[in-house]
C-alpha cells in the first residue's frame, strides 16, 4: 500500500482530485454546521441576488441561498454515488466471477445479459428505470446501479478469464482445496486491481447521471438541494442572474473531474501494462 502511495502522490492531478474528493466529504458531512443559511429558507425580499457577502453565490429565484443548496447537494451525490456504484460493484462482480469461474450455458446466458445492457445508451437505460418505478432518490440509486453492473461484470469475467488456468489455481485444485475458497483466496484479491479503478470512474458517471436525470425531472423532489435540480430550475433565469447556473455547474465539473483524475491515477499506479505498476 505504501508503495502504491508513493507512486501514486507523484501525480499531481491526481492528488489534487483527492484532495477535492476529501474536501467534498467533509462538505457533506458537516453540511449543517458549514452551510451559512437554511437551504430550504425562501426570502422573497432576497429573490435573485447576485454573489454578496451576505450570499456569496448569490439566491435562486426564491431568494433560497445558493452556496447552502450546494453544500447540502454534496450529500445526494455521494450518497447516489455510494449507493448505486456499491450496488454495480457488488452485483456485476459476482456477476463476471461467476460467468468467468463456470463457463459453459452460465458464461453464456450472463454475457447475453450484460450485452443486452450494453446495446443501450446509459441514460436511456437509466430513462426507461426511472419511467417503470417512478421519480424518487431510492429508484434514481437503483436505476444507476443497473446502469453501470454489466460493466463490472465484464471486467471482472475478463480479469477471471486471464487468471482462471493459471498454475497457482490448478495447484490449489489438485491439493484439494474447496471452489469457494479458490474464489475467495486466490481469485479474487488478483481481480480487484481493474475494479477499484472502475469505482471511482463510476463514481464520476453516477454524479453526472443523477444530475442529468434530476434535470429531467425524473430524480429526486424539485424542493431538495440537488445539483441537477438546480440546475433545472436556473434554465430559465440564467439570462437575469448567471449565478444561478454557474455554480452548480461547476460544483458537477470538480467533482466529476476530480473522480476521472483519482482513476486515471490508479489507473496508471495499478495496471501492469502502463509499466508504473512494477
Amino acid at each position: 500500500m505504501l508503495k502504491v502511495w508513493n507512486r501514486y502522490r507523484h501525480n499531481l492531478l491526481a492528488v489534487s482530485g483527492l484532495a477535492f474528493i476529501l474536501l467534498l466529504i467533509v462538505i457533506a458531512i458537516f453540511a449543517r454546521q458549514i452551510a451559512p443559511h437554511n437551504p430550504y429558507t425562501m426570502s422573497t425580499a432576497a429573490r435573485l441576488t447576485g454573489p454578496s457577502s451576505s450570499h456569496w453565490f448569490g439566491t435562486d429565484q426564491f431568494g433560497r441561498d445558493i452556496l447552502s443548496r450546494i453544500i447540502y447537494g454534496s450529500r445526494i451525490s455521494l450518497q447516489v454515488g455510494i449507493i448505486a456504484v456499491g450496488f454495480s460493484f457488488i452485483v456485476g462482480t459476482v456477476m463476471g466471477v461467476i460467468a468467468g469461474y463456470s463457463g459453459g450455458w452460465v458464461d453464456s446466458l450472463i454475457s447475453r445479459i450484460t450485452d443486452v445492457l450494453f446495446a443501450l445508451p446509459d441514460i436511456l437505460l437509466a430513462l426507461v428505470i426511472m419511467a417503470i418505478l417512478g421519480p424518487s432518490l431510492n429508484n434514481l440509486m437503483l436505476a444507476i446501479g443497473i446502469v453501470y453492473t454489466p460493466i463490472f461484470s465484464r471486467i471482472a469475467r475478463g480479469a477471471v478469464l486471464n487468471i482462471r488456468d493459471s498454475l497457482y489455481i490448478e495447484a490449489a485444485y489438485s491439493m484439494g482445496v474447496k471452489k469457494i475458497k479458490i474464489l475467495w483466496h486466490h481469485i479474487l484479491p488478483n481481480i480487484l486491481s481493474p475494479l477499484i479503478v472502475q469505482v471511482t470512474l463510476s463514481f464520476a458517471f453516477a454524479i453526472l447521471s443523477e444530475a442529468a436525470l434530476s434535470f429531467l425531472g425524473l430524480g429526486v423532489s424539485p424542493d431538495t438541494p440537488s445539483w441537477g435540480i438546480m440546475l433545472s430550475s436556473a434554465k430559465d433565469w440564467m439570462e437575469l442572474s448567471w449565478w444561478t447556473a454557474v455554480f452548480p455547474g461547476i460544483a458537477i465539473t470538480l467533482a466529476v473531474f476530480s473522480f476521472n483524475s483519482v482513476g486515471d491515477g490508479l489507473r496508471d499506479v495499478l495496471d501492469p501494462r502502463t509499466g508504473t505498476g512494477n
